[in-house]
């Protein structure tokens, strides 16, 4: 593939990423938690840690994305941010943990559930809360 093409796909790769994120039916989200204060390394990472850092930690993150550090998951990944600090409904990140929109697209894969847990509805909403309270 040449660069010009190469850089083509690249772009409309990243307008599908972020229109597929706004294109989920946000009623069908988990509510955000009710939980003030929240912090990533205290109430978010030990959710990765359980779900998502195998696959997006330090070594050979998937999509460049890392969910092991604060400054990984507020950078986001090859396709671009996977949250916008004070928009649960909008994260893209919040619609794939939650199971919505693409299906393609769901963390951790449906095949990979046995061994990596999905998120339940409870910690989407502490993930959501983080993510309304600034994603500190």
């Amino acid at each position: 593939m040449n660069p010009r093409t190469a850089f083509a796909f690249a772009g409309a790769l990243a307008i599908s990423f972020i229109a597929s994120a706004t294109d989920i039916d946000t009623s069908k989200l988990p509510p955000p938690s009710d939980k003030q204060g929240l912090t990533f390394d205290k109430d978010v990472k030990p959710l990765f840690e359980k779900s998502c850092v195998e696959c997006h930690g330090e070594v050979k993150p998937k999509g460049k994305l890392r969910l092991d550090t604060l400054a990984g998951t507020i950078k986001g990944g090859i396709d671009g941010k996977v949250l916008e600090a004070g928009k649960s409904a909008d994260s893209f990140l919040v619609a794939n943990i939650a199971y919505l929109g693409n299906e393609d697209d769901f963390m951790p894969p449906p095949k990979d559930v046995k061994k990596y847990p999905k998120l339940t509805a409870e910690q989407v909403g502490i993930i959501r809360a983080w993510i309304d309270q600034g994603a500190k």
